[in-house]
């Protein structure tokens, strides 16, 4: 099986360090996936679920915020202010920040105000989705 390096850098810890099969981010336009070879990309990443296949064959989910992802001479890096397995994440946690976020978004605010609830709902689903990854 052909493989890459990936790395996966969030603001807090190394995440993932190694070689790998496969790659998938979610982006604006869907998810993009990444395989050994890939042309050379630079993408941003929005918040939502990735998923990656070790060179063990283990699947790996993640959920992930915002980020970029950089894909040259058959090395990737990922960089993102958070990633978090299903286990990491509390469940409660995440519904109560995704009704604050919503309950901010329903409220007739600023547009700077209204962006930054988008964004708290779109980590908030995202952790959501993960949690509930394959369960």
């Amino acid at each position: 099986m052909n493989r890459f390096h990936l790395k996966i850098l969030a603001a807090e810890r190394v995440f993932f360090d190694g070689a790998c099969q496969s790659l998938v981010v979610p982006t604006l336009d869907g998810f993009y996936g990444i395989q050994a070879q890939h042309e050379n990309v630079v993408i941003a990443v929005v918040p939502g679920t990735l998923s990656l296949r070790s060179a063990e064959g283990e699947e790996i989910a993640a959920a992930v915020s915002g980020g970029v992802l950089k894909m040259e001479n058959n090395e990737a890096l990922l960089l993102a202010d958070t990633v978090e397995r299903p286990e990491e994440i509390d469940l409660s946690r995440a519904e109560r920040d995704a009704a604050e976020a919503k309950e901010a978004l329903l409220q007739k605010r600023s547009a700077q105000e209204s962006h930054l609830a988008e964004e708290r709902m779109a980590r908030a689903l995202g952790r959501i989705r993960t949690k509930k990854y394959k369960r």
